[in-house]
């Protein structure tokens, strides 16, 4: 897969580590030309000088074979308006870190669903290990091959669990249903709006993108 980043903090800097360390293809557009000199000497991807909310820079970085592109930048209005611009040049998927929660709201009104606030991550998983619980714990049990995968189920979609016709080596776990945690039997109705969650080897990963993967959306922050 490919991966293209707007920005080169730390975020993307380490993102983008372990996904060449996995193989993947990664591009990094960054305005500042001596820190792309000195991530060229340890990482091994590919680099544009430029203004990464400038559509011909994005062309560059070619739109319709990358798979995700991350808009990662210091700046909230920098970074919402590469996504914009990178939504219409027709990138597959987009993700678009904030730091302002206020703009979260507009964010998904113009369609960038896939918006994160890392310092409200970070502060939720912080309480959850005060609390006792470590979310962590999934990511840590989810080794080897394996990988998890969600998608929202929409109108024309199968309408029980087993007649999803998911690939080899995958099995749903689990859904949430109006927000509420469920373990549904395979004989079990789903719902339009229902987000499912599966378990899956990790050469499955593309294709259940292909079916599902842009249109996935995020749930209602609670």
């Amino acid at each position: 897969m490919r991966a293209v980043f707007i920005g080169a903090g730390a975020i993307a800097v380490m993102t983008a580590q372990t996904l060449v360390k996995h193989g993947h293809e990664v591009v990094i557009i960054e305005r500042d030309k001596e820190r792309i000199d000195a991530l060229g000497e340890e990482l091994d991807c590919g680099f544009i000088h430029g203004d990464g909310g400038k559509p011909a820079i994005l062309r560059e970085a070619d739109p319709e074979q990358t798979n995700f592109l991350f808009c990662l930048t210091d700046n909230d209005q920098s970074n919402i308006i590469a996504s914009l611009v990178g939504k219409s040049l027709g990138f597959k998927r987009i993700v678009t870190r904030i730091e302002d929660p206020e703009f979260e709201h507009i964010c998904i009104g113009l369609g960038l669903e896939d918006t994160i606030v890392p310092a409200r991550t970070i502060g939720r998983y912080l309480a959850e290990m005060f609390a006792g619980h470590d979310r962590m714990e999934l990511s840590a049990m989810i080794k080897d091959e394996a990988r998890v995968f969600s998608f929202v189920v929409r109108e024309g979609d199968a309408r029980t669990i087993e007649a999803l016709d998911l690939p080899k080596d995958s099995r749903v776990i689990c859904c949430y249903r109006d927000g509420k945690f469920r373990l549904p039997k395979p004989e079990d109705n789903l719902r339009v709006d229902d987000e499912v969650v599966v378990i899956t080897h990790s050469r499955n990963v593309l294709d259940l993108e292909e079916r599902w993967g842009l249109r996935k959306q995020r749930r209602p922050s609670s």
